[in-house]
């Protein structure tokens, strides 16, 4: 069990929130890209899940490409009997005995950093790794296949004023090498439906948009964690850019009780936005946020237009996820994003003093 108070509240909180964990009863989940920032959440929820609930135990198996990061990571879990990792890249074959019932395939290189120096592993995973892990849930009859798709599919939008269903598709251009990314998940969520179709593979989609909380990678490249990582080391925050650009964001809380909810509820070859439209910010709003969190009250913005090395940034300038169909789940984001982003920074200044 973590140490770390705040994400024991986060925990506390999901496991509360309107889940029948009773499904997971002596279920075993894989879950994909264990070591990364959401999946990891996952796997310490459905432990503490199996933990509170003493007549349920849950079997979780995290495939990892690296196993010292992992046993880093999950430090405080090591000796839990319900976890187990399988060290290999997720785009080579997954040969797995033990009977699988649910699958979480969340491995994929995120971050824009990735995309200017790695594009075909970006895609490898969302591409190859997607087609792997339906093959497995194949095999194994799963009850319930969870693809980590993204809001980049949703490409450049005609009017950027309105909010995006799960229905509105805008333009992406494949010879782009950014497109690595945004191209990939939407050929995975096809590879989703074309196994539901032929093969009876119950997959759902989740469409995260931008999702923050305690375990990000201060080193993730993307600016509101850069900005937290600012906040942390008393540095300025400089924005490179002119600050306009509008995003929402997601309390990792709120986003991890969604994805459990479509895992175990969602409907087969369906798609579902998770994000929280009513925090809305432009970049330079963002800032300004997360200075007034600073303890270092000299800490302030600096705004300098400049080039990003390795950065290959996004041309859209706002997008709004619609949350209308995971609503009718019963599912509403609850944390401002002040509240959020207190509770992410506070949570590191707890690892640093432990």
């Amino acid at each position: 069990m973590t140490n770390n108070a705040i994400i024991k509240e986060d925990l506390h909180t999901i496991y509360n929130s309107a889940i029948d964990w009773s499904r997971f009863s002596g279920k075993t989940v894989l879950i994909t890209g264990a070591n990364g920032f959401l999946p990891a959440y996952m796997i310490e929820t459905l432990l503490f899940a199996s933990k509170h609930f003493s007549d349920y135990q849950i079997n979780v198996i995290g495939l990892v490409r690296n196993i010292i990061k992992a046993k880093k990571r999950f430090a405080d879990y090591l000796d839990n009997p319900n976890l187990k990792f399988i060290e290999q890249d997720v785009s080579e074959e997954i040969n797995i005995d033990t009977k699988i019932d649910f699958i979480i395939h969340a491995a994929s290189q995120a971050s824009p950093k990735y995309y200017g120096t790695d594009p075909v592993g970006t895609l490898s995973a969302n591409v190859l790794g997607t087609n792997n892990l339906l093959n497995l849930a194949r095999k194994h009859q799963i009850e319930s296949f969870l693809f980590f798709s993204s809001s980049e599919i949703y490409g450049l939008l005609n009017n950027d004023t309105m909010t995006v269903d799960e229905d509105y598709y805008g333009y992406l251009n494949p010879l782009l090498v950014r497109s690595c990314y945004a191209e990939s998940k939407r050929m995975g969520e096809n590879m989703c439906a074309s196994y539901l179709h032929q093969y009876q593979v119950n997959s759902k989609i989740i469409r995260p948009f931008h999702t923050y909380g305690p375990g990000m990678d201060l080193n993730d490249g993307r600016v509101f964690v850069d900005f937290v990582s600012n906040v942390l080391k008393g540095e300025d925050i400089i924005i490179k850019s002119d600050g306009t650009a509008k995003r929402a964001y997601c309390y990792i809380t709120d986003a991890i009780t969604a994805y459990f909810k479509v895992l175990l509820d969602g409907k087969n070859g369906e798609a579902y936005n998770v994000g929280n439209p009513d925090n809305e910010f432009s970049v330079r709003e963002l800032a300004d946020l997360l200075v007034s969190l600073a303890d270092d009250k000299s800490v302030k913005v600096i705004m300098e237009n400049g080039d990003q090395k390795n950065y290959l940034p996004s041309q859209v300038s706002r997008i709004i996820p619609d949350i209308k169909k995971l609503k009718a789940f019963d599912w509403t984001p609850r944390v401002s994003a002040k509240e959020g982003f207190y509770r992410t920074i506070t949570s590191y200044k707890k690892e640093q003093v432990s």
